[in-house]
């Protein structure tokens, strides 16, 4: 809104400042302050005056008018500050800055990485406070105990000077380790969201574990009494818990379940062939063996006969006899009673001729009244049903 055009020095040692206000903003008005300002407390040449005009129901100033000290605020040096302080105070400061010089020195790209990751920090940081205060009556209590742990502390100022004096070595051994610390902290944002996302869900889940909380209280009257009961067994139970840790891993080769385990996936590597020759051995004997089992009983039947046959003997030892059956006789059905027929010898073994004779399951009795024999399992067995006994 205007430039400086002279600077100059009183009588009193105070600063006269001849400054030009743009017509855009000119007159100005009784109540008008201005303040020295700077863009920063490390430079000298670098300061301006900032103006903030009067109320416009107030008189005008005119040309050469003069803001006294009352209607003026002078700018605070850097130097003024350290003026204030004294002599052991100002070394310490210097101590300090130059040891924030040896910190960031050659770790440029490393504090630009903390200076990306300090808003989200200062952020969290806030809500951390914010939930801190919510309720003021639990801070005070927490401030309240940290006041009776601080006292207790200063009880014990030997061990809380070997403390520190611990920590002081983990922190430099730390600081050795400053590449694995730079990956942690590094590391460390992603882990804090996470967690604040976790620590947001625990909290309705706390909410919900009081419930089971008030819910148990009942229950745990009774606790004491079975944990005395529960010690004896507890005590007898140790020689078998022993010998199942024995069991389970025990010292040296091939000796527990530990080494079993291990040498299993070697046994499924040569067991799986064979499995898969079995497995296809057996769906190929499916159809076989689906096909035998209708004549399961006719099968037990004739090792239960063949061993009545077989049981005879004689000077000369066990013999058998077995009569083949050729059918010499042919059964001839009639309304006065059936007759057996002689059958011509060169025709005794035709049903040989053409093969084995299929007989369903159950042929080798008479036919029962429920048709349940011979057995044909509704037609899809291969055998001819019209094979039976002659006879009613």
């Amino acid at each position: 809104m205007g430039s400086v055009r002279d600077i100059a020095l009183t009588a009193n040692n105070q600063a006269e400042i001849t400054v030009k206000v743009s017509d855009d903003f000119a007159p100005l008005h009784q109540g008008t302050t201005a303040v020295i300002r700077a863009t920063s407390l490390s430079g000298i040449a670098n300061r301006y005056i900032a103006l903030t005009p009067g109320p416009n129901s107030n008189p005008k100033l005119p040309d050469g008018a003069t803001l006294g000290t009352e209607s003026t605020t002078s700018i605070v040096d850097l130097d003024q500050v350290f003026d204030t302080l004294d002599a052991p105070t100002r070394r310490a400061l210097q101590n300090t800055i130059k040891g924030l010089a040896r910190w960031y020195d050659a770790r440029g790209v490393q504090a630009n990485a903390s200076a990306r990751y300090l808003s989200p920090a200062l952020s969290q940081s806030q809500q951390l406070f914010a939930e801190l205060i919510r309720d003021q009556e639990s801070f005070s209590g927490l401030l309240t105990n940290a006041s009776r742990t601080v006292r207790a502390l200063a009880r014990r100022r030997p061990e809380l000077t070997a403390l520190v004096s611990n920590a002081n070595t983990t922190a430099a051994a730390i600081g050795d380790e400053n590449v694995a610390f730079d990956e942690s902290l590094a590391l460390l944002p992603g882990f804090l969201r996470k967690a604040n996302t976790t620590f947001v869900n625990l909290r309705a889940t706390l909410d919900d574990l009081d419930v089971l909380v008030a819910a148990s209280k009942p229950a745990t009257r009774r606790l004491a009494p079975f944990l005395a009961e529960l010690r004896p067994l507890v005590a007898a139970a140790r020689p078998t818990v022993s010998d199942l840790s024995a069991l389970l891993r025990l010292p040296g080769p091939n000796n527990d379940l530990t080494d079993l385990l291990r040498r299993t996936p070697a046994l499924e590597r040569v067991a799986k062939p064979a499995l898969a020759e079995s497995t296809a051995a057996l769906e190929q004997a499916t159809p076989v063996l689906t096909t035998l089992r209708p004549y399961t009983t006719e099968l037990v039947g004739w090792m239960r006969d063949y061993g009545i046959g077989a049981a005879n003997y004689d000077a000369n030892g066990h013999f058998a006899r077995i009569a083949p059956a050729f059918s010499p006789y042919a059964f001839t059905d009639s309304p006065t009673g059936g007759t057996l027929t002689p059958v011509a010898p060169s025709q005794r073994i035709a049903g040989f001729q053409h093969g084995v004779i299929k007989r369903c399951p159950g042929a080798a009795s008479q036919a029962t009244a429920d048709g349940s024999a011979p057995f044909t399992d509704g037609g899809t067995l291969d055998c001819d049903p019209s094979l039976v006994l002659p006879g009613p």
